[in-house]
Protein backbone atom coordinates (compact mmCIF):
# COMPACT_ATOMS: atom_id res chain seq x y z
CA UNK A 1 0.00 0.00 0.00
CA UNK A 2 1.39 3.46 -1.06
CA UNK A 3 2.34 5.21 2.38
CA UNK A 4 0.73 8.60 2.35
CA UNK A 5 1.50 11.93 4.18
CA UNK A 6 -1.11 14.76 4.34
CA UNK A 7 -0.18 17.96 5.92
CA UNK A 8 -3.39 20.34 6.86
CA UNK A 9 -5.56 16.95 7.14
CA UNK A 10 -7.45 18.55 9.82
CA UNK A 11 -8.48 21.65 8.35
CA UNK A 12 -11.28 22.38 6.26
CA UNK A 13 -10.12 20.89 2.79
CA UNK A 14 -7.74 18.32 4.51
CA UNK A 15 -10.31 16.46 6.35
CA UNK A 16 -12.50 15.97 2.81
CA UNK A 17 -9.01 14.60 0.99
CA UNK A 18 -8.45 12.56 3.76
CA UNK A 19 -12.11 10.71 3.87
CA UNK A 20 -11.28 10.70 -0.04
CA UNK A 21 -7.95 9.07 0.75
CA UNK A 22 -9.12 6.67 2.84
CA UNK A 23 -12.60 5.65 0.12
CA UNK A 24 -9.79 5.05 -2.35
CA UNK A 25 -8.45 2.42 0.12
CA UNK A 26 -5.64 3.81 1.44
CA UNK A 27 -4.50 5.03 4.95
CA UNK A 28 -3.34 8.65 5.13
CA UNK A 29 -0.34 9.60 8.24
CA UNK A 30 -2.18 13.18 9.62
CA UNK A 31 0.40 15.54 10.79
CA UNK A 32 -1.07 17.27 13.19
CA UNK A 33 -0.15 20.79 14.31
CA UNK A 34 0.46 19.85 18.07
CA UNK A 35 3.16 17.00 17.05
CA UNK A 36 4.67 18.40 14.03
CA UNK A 37 5.59 22.70 13.38
CA UNK A 38 5.66 22.34 9.53
CA UNK A 39 7.50 26.22 9.93
CA UNK A 40 10.50 24.05 11.84
CA UNK A 41 12.76 22.60 9.59
CA UNK A 42 13.94 19.99 12.53
CA UNK A 43 10.04 19.03 13.19
CA UNK A 44 9.40 18.96 9.01
CA UNK A 45 12.42 16.14 9.26
CA UNK A 46 11.75 14.39 12.31
CA UNK A 47 7.68 13.82 10.35
CA UNK A 48 9.07 12.32 6.88
CA UNK A 49 12.09 10.57 9.14
CA UNK A 50 9.15 8.88 10.71
CA UNK A 51 6.65 8.57 7.72
CA UNK A 52 8.80 7.87 4.87
CA UNK A 53 6.03 8.95 2.83
CA UNK A 54 5.83 8.10 -1.11
CA UNK A 55 3.28 10.22 -1.37
CA UNK A 56 3.33 13.82 0.46
CA UNK A 57 -0.54 15.95 -0.15
CA UNK A 58 0.82 19.54 1.33
CA UNK A 59 -2.80 21.63 2.48
CA UNK A 60 -1.31 23.02 5.45
CA UNK A 61 -1.52 26.54 6.03
CA UNK A 62 -2.44 29.72 8.12
CA UNK A 63 -4.94 31.46 6.39
CA UNK A 64 -8.10 34.10 6.95
CA UNK A 65 -10.89 36.09 6.03
CA UNK A 66 -10.41 39.82 5.21
CA UNK A 67 -10.03 40.94 8.99
CA UNK A 68 -7.56 37.77 9.81
CA UNK A 69 -5.28 38.54 6.44
CA UNK A 70 -4.84 42.48 7.71
CA UNK A 71 -4.35 41.84 11.16
CA UNK A 72 -1.93 38.82 10.40
CA UNK A 73 0.29 40.18 7.53
CA UNK A 74 4.09 39.15 8.43
CA UNK A 75 2.92 35.89 10.13
CA UNK A 76 0.71 34.39 6.77
CA UNK A 77 3.83 35.18 4.59
CA UNK A 78 6.11 33.58 7.00
CA UNK A 79 4.88 30.72 8.10
CA UNK A 80 3.07 29.90 4.33
CA UNK A 81 6.71 30.37 2.67
CA UNK A 82 8.45 28.23 5.29
CA UNK A 83 6.25 25.40 5.65
CA UNK A 84 6.32 25.09 1.97
CA UNK A 85 10.39 25.12 1.47
CA UNK A 86 10.93 22.37 4.37
CA UNK A 87 8.19 20.45 2.52
CA UNK A 88 9.60 20.55 -0.61
CA UNK A 89 13.45 20.38 0.53
CA UNK A 90 12.30 17.42 2.39
CA UNK A 91 10.63 15.50 -0.34
CA UNK A 92 13.57 15.57 -1.93
CA UNK A 93 15.79 14.30 0.58
CA UNK A 94 13.53 11.69 1.28
CA UNK A 95 12.82 10.50 -2.49
CA UNK A 96 9.67 11.21 -2.22
CA UNK A 97 7.75 9.47 -5.75
CA UNK A 98 4.85 12.11 -5.79
CA UNK A 99 4.04 15.65 -4.26
CA UNK A 100 1.19 17.89 -4.53
CA UNK A 101 1.36 21.06 -3.02
CA UNK A 102 -1.83 23.79 -2.70
CA UNK A 103 -1.59 26.91 -4.07
CA UNK A 104 -4.57 29.71 -3.89
CA UNK A 105 -6.65 32.11 -5.91
CA UNK A 106 -5.16 34.78 -3.41
CA UNK A 107 -2.10 34.70 -5.50
CA UNK A 108 -3.89 36.03 -8.79
CA UNK A 109 -2.95 39.90 -9.65
CA UNK A 110 -5.50 42.10 -8.10
CA UNK A 111 -7.11 42.94 -11.67
CA UNK A 112 -6.99 39.96 -13.27
CA UNK A 113 -10.55 38.71 -15.27
CA UNK A 114 -12.52 36.06 -13.64
CA UNK A 115 -12.80 33.52 -14.68
CA UNK A 116 -9.13 33.44 -13.38
CA UNK A 117 -6.71 31.38 -16.40
CA UNK A 118 -4.10 30.08 -15.25
CA UNK A 119 -1.77 32.46 -17.60
CA UNK A 120 -2.78 35.19 -16.00
CA UNK A 121 -1.17 34.18 -12.25
CA UNK A 122 2.45 36.42 -13.02
CA UNK A 123 0.35 39.46 -14.81
CA UNK A 124 0.32 41.43 -11.77
CA UNK A 125 0.79 42.15 -7.95
CA UNK A 126 -2.22 40.08 -5.85
CA UNK A 127 -4.65 42.20 -3.53
CA UNK A 128 -2.94 43.79 -1.07
CA UNK A 129 -4.49 42.50 2.15
CA UNK A 130 -3.93 38.96 0.09
CA UNK A 131 -0.76 39.50 -1.02
CA UNK A 132 1.59 38.49 1.76
CA UNK A 133 0.20 34.96 1.91
CA UNK A 134 -0.65 34.96 -2.17
CA UNK A 135 3.50 35.40 -2.84
CA UNK A 136 4.24 32.43 -0.22
CA UNK A 137 2.06 30.08 -1.77
CA UNK A 138 3.05 31.04 -5.36
CA UNK A 139 6.73 30.91 -3.93
CA UNK A 140 5.70 26.74 -3.35
CA UNK A 141 4.89 27.26 -7.34
CA UNK A 142 8.31 28.41 -8.40
CA UNK A 143 10.09 25.65 -5.88
CA UNK A 144 8.09 23.10 -7.63
CA UNK A 145 9.04 23.96 -11.00
CA UNK A 146 12.53 24.27 -9.96
CA UNK A 147 12.70 20.75 -7.74
CA UNK A 148 11.70 19.09 -10.92
CA UNK A 149 13.77 20.96 -13.18
CA UNK A 150 16.72 20.38 -11.41
CA UNK A 151 16.25 17.40 -8.72
CA UNK A 152 13.90 15.41 -11.40
CA UNK A 153 11.23 15.69 -7.59
CA UNK A 154 7.41 14.68 -9.20
CA UNK A 155 5.64 17.55 -8.19
CA UNK A 156 2.86 19.48 -8.92
CA UNK A 157 0.82 22.66 -7.90
CA UNK A 158 -3.19 23.06 -7.47
CA UNK A 159 -4.80 25.98 -7.34
CA UNK A 160 -8.37 25.56 -5.87
CA UNK A 161 -10.54 28.64 -6.34
CA UNK A 162 -13.11 29.60 -3.35
CA UNK A 163 -13.79 26.45 -0.94
CA UNK A 164 -17.30 26.07 0.76
CA UNK A 165 -19.38 23.38 1.97
CA UNK A 166 -19.90 21.37 5.27
CA UNK A 167 -17.04 22.08 7.98
CA UNK A 168 -15.98 25.53 6.59
CA UNK A 169 -15.46 28.25 9.30
CA UNK A 170 -17.92 30.61 10.84
CA UNK A 171 -15.69 32.34 12.62
CA UNK A 172 -16.01 36.59 11.64
CA UNK A 173 -12.95 37.31 12.38
CA UNK A 174 -11.30 34.73 10.36
CA UNK A 175 -14.26 32.99 7.82
CA UNK A 176 -14.31 33.69 4.08
CA UNK A 177 -17.63 34.89 2.55
CA UNK A 178 -19.63 32.30 2.30
CA UNK A 179 -19.84 31.22 6.06
CA UNK A 180 -19.36 34.98 6.61
CA UNK A 181 -22.89 35.54 4.98
CA UNK A 182 -24.79 32.78 6.42
CA UNK A 183 -23.58 33.19 9.96
CA UNK A 184 -24.62 36.56 9.67
CA UNK A 185 -27.74 36.40 8.21
CA UNK A 186 -28.72 33.77 10.12
CA UNK A 187 -28.24 35.91 13.26
CA UNK A 188 -29.45 38.95 11.92
CA UNK A 189 -32.64 37.06 11.62
CA UNK A 190 -32.46 35.65 15.22
CA UNK A 191 -32.69 39.16 16.17
CA UNK A 192 -35.64 40.48 13.95
CA UNK A 193 -32.91 42.61 12.23
CA UNK A 194 -34.23 44.11 8.75
CA UNK A 195 -30.49 44.08 7.54
CA UNK A 196 -26.71 42.97 7.62
CA UNK A 197 -23.64 45.09 6.69
CA UNK A 198 -21.25 43.53 4.38
CA UNK A 199 -17.77 44.51 3.79
CA UNK A 200 -16.89 45.80 0.46
CA UNK A 201 -19.78 47.06 -2.87
CA UNK A 202 -20.15 43.51 -3.94
CA UNK A 203 -18.82 44.21 -7.09
CA UNK A 204 -16.09 41.70 -7.01
CA UNK A 205 -16.90 38.59 -8.93
CA UNK A 206 -15.53 35.22 -7.40
CA UNK A 207 -15.20 31.72 -8.25
CA UNK A 208 -16.53 29.11 -5.97
CA UNK A 209 -16.29 25.08 -5.82
CA UNK A 210 -17.54 22.61 -3.36
CA UNK A 211 -15.27 21.28 -1.00
CA UNK A 212 -15.68 17.59 -1.87
CA UNK A 213 -15.59 18.27 -5.48
CA UNK A 214 -11.95 20.04 -4.63
CA UNK A 215 -11.05 17.08 -2.65
CA UNK A 216 -12.03 14.53 -5.40
CA UNK A 217 -9.77 16.80 -7.73
CA UNK A 218 -6.79 16.50 -5.48
CA UNK A 219 -6.78 12.76 -4.79
CA UNK A 220 -7.70 12.54 -9.48
CA UNK A 221 -4.71 14.50 -9.87
CA UNK A 222 -2.22 12.76 -7.38
CA UNK A 223 -3.26 9.33 -8.57
CA UNK A 224 -2.65 9.83 -12.42
CA UNK A 225 0.51 12.66 -11.64
CA UNK A 226 3.01 9.55 -13.25
CA UNK A 227 6.53 10.98 -13.91
CA UNK A 228 5.48 9.95 -17.80
CA UNK A 229 2.49 12.02 -17.95
CA UNK A 230 3.16 14.85 -15.33
CA UNK A 231 4.44 17.48 -18.13
CA UNK A 232 1.63 16.47 -20.25
CA UNK A 233 -1.00 17.05 -17.71
CA UNK A 234 -0.11 19.79 -15.93
CA UNK A 235 2.66 21.65 -18.59
CA UNK A 236 4.68 23.74 -16.21
CA UNK A 237 3.17 22.07 -12.82
CA UNK A 238 0.10 24.41 -12.34
CA UNK A 239 -3.49 23.54 -12.60
CA UNK A 240 -6.74 25.52 -11.52
CA UNK A 241 -9.60 23.48 -9.89
CA UNK A 242 -12.39 25.63 -10.69
CA UNK A 243 -15.98 24.32 -11.63
CA UNK A 244 -15.76 27.69 -14.23
CA UNK A 245 -18.34 29.68 -12.71
CA UNK A 246 -18.06 32.98 -11.43
CA UNK A 247 -20.52 34.67 -9.11
CA UNK A 248 -20.73 38.52 -8.41
CA UNK A 249 -20.90 39.20 -4.82
CA UNK A 250 -23.91 41.38 -4.36
CA UNK A 251 -26.08 38.12 -5.84
CA UNK A 252 -25.47 36.12 -3.03
CA UNK A 253 -27.12 37.93 0.08
CA UNK A 254 -30.34 38.13 -2.44
CA UNK A 255 -29.84 33.91 -3.61
CA UNK A 256 -29.73 33.46 0.10
CA UNK A 257 -32.04 35.79 1.79
CA UNK A 258 -35.67 33.55 2.27
CA UNK A 259 -38.72 34.05 3.73
CA UNK A 260 -38.71 34.61 7.21
CA UNK A 261 -38.29 31.61 9.37
CA UNK A 262 -36.55 29.42 6.47
CA UNK A 263 -33.02 30.39 5.91
CA UNK A 264 -32.59 28.22 9.77
CA UNK A 265 -34.43 25.31 8.24
CA UNK A 266 -31.98 25.24 4.94
CA UNK A 267 -28.61 25.05 7.40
Amino acid sequence: MTSVLVTGGGGFLGTHVVERLRREGLDPFVARQRDYDLTSAGDVERLFDATRPELVLHLAAEVGGIGANRANPGRYWYANLMMGTHVLEQSRISGTEKLVLLGTVCSYPKFAPTPFREDDLWNGYPEETNAPYGIAKKAQLVGAQTYREQYGLNAIYLVPVNLYGPRDNFDLETSHVIPALIRKMVEAQERGEGEVVLWGDGSPTREFLYVEDCAEGIVAAAQRCLRAEAELLFGAGDVELSPWLAVRLRRIPDHLAPEAGQLADQL
